[in-house]
């Protein structure tokens, strides 16, 4: 049988959960092992996945596995780095680009295996917009598995990457002074629970959290 390792680097982070149901679905034709930490691998496979994984994977951990892969939302080369979703969503794209690639030392400098894309239309809030882009990822997941030994990887042009920096709990902060349509996006993309949207008035910090509702 196949031997799969899943890393995601934090329990907590949403796409874990959807990692979890693809292990169960998949246990019947698959070995897989759903992992925190590149130092919980303790056994050599055929794929590893990097899924929302903060470390970098080194070449020892990469000759333990036959292709050690990585999920990273953006059209590649373009915007390598973190959160290129995000950043996207917020430069007023609605047409994302999900690409599966091989890990390097450099990130996100791999060969490509596959790209796929996701349509939003706008309106989705941070949860629609994981269900779609995870989605996506275990789809992308499950076509490595089936195709594996069958692709032709591609290089990319690095004269044409650019690199986006790390998302931090500050770029979370609304500005009162301007409009709520102005940072509707904005509020589209904070994670609720983790990174929530706030601001600050009169000395306090408060956070806002929004949600779809019906006019009935």
């Amino acid at each position: 049988m196949l031997k799969v390792t899943l890393i995601c680097s934090d329990k907590n982070h949403p796409v874990f959960r959807w990692l979890h149901k693809w292990k169960t679905e998949n246990e019947h034709q698959y070995v897989i092992n759903l992992l925190t930490r590149l130092a919980d691998i303790t056994s050599e496979g055929d794929l590893l996945f990097l899924v929302s994984c903060s470390e970098i994977v080194t070449k020892e951990h990469r000759k333990m596995f036959q292709y050690s892969l990585v999920l990273h939302a953006s059209d590649l080369p373009k915007n390598r780095g973190w959160s290129p979703h995000i950043w996207s969503i917020l430069n007023g794209e609605n047409d994302i680009t999900l690409s599966l690639l091989e890990a390097e030392d450099k990130i996100d400098t791999g060969r490509l295996w596959k790209k796929t894309k996701i349509k939003l239309n706008g309106t989705e809030l941070y949860d629609e917009i994981n269900e779609k882009l995870f989605s996506s990822e275990l789809q992308l997941i499950s076509w490595a598995c089936k195709n594996l030994g069958c692709v032709t990887p591609t290089l990319q042009n690095s004269s044409a990457a650019n690199y986006l920096p790390k998302r931090t709990a500050k770029d979370s902060e609304l500005d009162i002074s301007k409009s709520l349509e102005s940072q509707f996006d904005l509020l589209r993309v904070c994670d609720p629970n983790r990174f929530p949207a706030f601001f600050y008035i009169r000395g306090c910090k408060y956070n806002v959290k929004i949600e779809k509702c019906s006019d009935e």
